[in-house]
């Protein structure tokens, strides 16, 4: 196993079978096959001991990009339990490496692995405002919130040089349609422009995720995303330039991370945050057996008692997907950790959130060839 550091891995699994090191820089230590696999490969040595020597020193993984050719922007839900019934997604998969994340076994529909795959292989939208725009034209359209980072983060690493979000933003300001993000990236304050000018239309709030306080801790389970300093850092400069900010402290994981919930929630108010919201850890599909390993490799010692700790909340499994339960979990400790969140919220002033202004829609009208000419005279 690894020492906790995340350095190696040489550990000898059943059947002979090797768990590959944790690459340097990404979040997964496993890669399992596709739930949709009708086959799975793994490592087996043949008793010449030479597949923990090719194991031991991997070259770093590059990320990959792929466009994706769906031809609609918008992405709705039905789900009784979220505060949202649409979405824009500009990127499937996400550079960030967070263990954790939700989102991972949404990969298997692209055939690829929840594991390394998914910080790996990124699928973007590359014409993903104009299909926006045009869906926003489309007669009968009636406006509610848009969410963005629902699934995917929209400020992972690469939005830096495509910036698909950037062009989302741009589409939904000439509407006036109103936007809620969540991210956990710094990278949010390069549209601050943007989203200044739609605050003050009261179009804009961006939800900061903290999933921790700890530096060592965020560097093993998030290892691309940004510092927790840098995303309270956020959080105040967003606050400062008129945009409503909030926390998530989200996910919090059992034994590992949620005893920093009152210190995340005092922090975020202390840099300006003006709400907050919470999620307990969720894990369908392959990510029980990815947050396992995870567990195994970077904290052998408590990996037990986590586990242990999450079956409580789960109703002795390791995930819950009913709705109204899934996020918040069932139990004594789920309870607890429940009462705790609201007492921290009416504590540091985070309770509610602002609602966005619906009305403001209007459909702009387009431009044509003649009248741009005429503007010149």
């Amino acid at each position: 196993m690894l020492d906790g550091t995340g350095e190696r891995l040489e550990e000898w699994g059943p059947a002979g079978a090797l768990s590959v090191p944790a690459r340097r820089g990404r979040g997964a230590v496993t890669s399992p096959a596709s739930r949709f696999d009708a086959t799975v490969a793994s490592p087996f040595d043949d008793g010449w001991g030479t597949l923990a020597a090719d194991f031991t020193e991997l070259p770093p993984l590059p990320t990959s990009l792929q466009r994706d050719a769906s031809r609609s922007a918008l992405s709705y839900n039905r789900s009784p339990d979220l505060g949202f019934d649409r979405s824009v997604n500009p990127y499937r998969g996400c550079e960030h490496g967070c263990v954790y994340c939700f989102a991972r076994p949404t990969h298997a529909y692209l055939g690829y692995s929840p594991g390394l795959d998914f910080e790996t292989k990124l699928v973007y939208k590359p014409e993903v405002a104009e299909l926006l725009e045009r869906e926003l034209r489309r007669s009968g359209y009636v406006p509610r919130t848009i969410a963005l980072g629902t699934n995917t983060d929209p400020y992972q690493p690469v939005e830096r040089t495509l910036k698909l979000t950037r062009s989302i933003l741009e589409v939904l300001e000439r509407f006036g349609h109103p936007v809620a993000i969540v991210t956990k990236s710094s990278g949010v304050l390069r549209d601050l422009d943007i989203l200044s000018r739609m605050a003050r239309r009261r179009l804009a709030r961006v939800y900061v995720s903290v999933t921790t306080l700890d530096p060592g801790l965020a560097r093993r389970m998030e290892p691309r995303a940004a510092t927790p300093a840098r995303r309270l850092a956020a959080i105040g400069e967003l606050a400062r330039a008129g945009v409503p900010a909030g926390v998530l402290a989200a996910p919090m994981i059992p034994g590992l991370n949620d005893a920093e919930m009152e210190q995340i929630l005092r922090q975020a108010a202390a840099a300006g945050a003006g709400y907050a919201g919470y999620v307990l850890l969720r894990l369908p599909h392959e990510l029980r057996e990815m947050f396992d390993a995870w567990l195994h490799t970077h904290y052998p010692q408590r990996a037990a008692h986590v586990l242990s700790l999450i079956r409580q909340t789960r109703e002795g499994a390791l995930n819950d997907g009913e709705f109204h339960r899934r996020f918040t979990g069932t139990g004594a400790y789920a309870e607890l950790l429940s009462q705790r969140f609201h007492r921290a919220a009416r504590q540091f002033g985070l309770e509610g959130h602002l609602a966005l202004d619906h009305d403001a829609f209007a459909v702009p009208a387009v431009a044509m060839a003649g009248q741009a000419q005429l503007s010149l005279l």
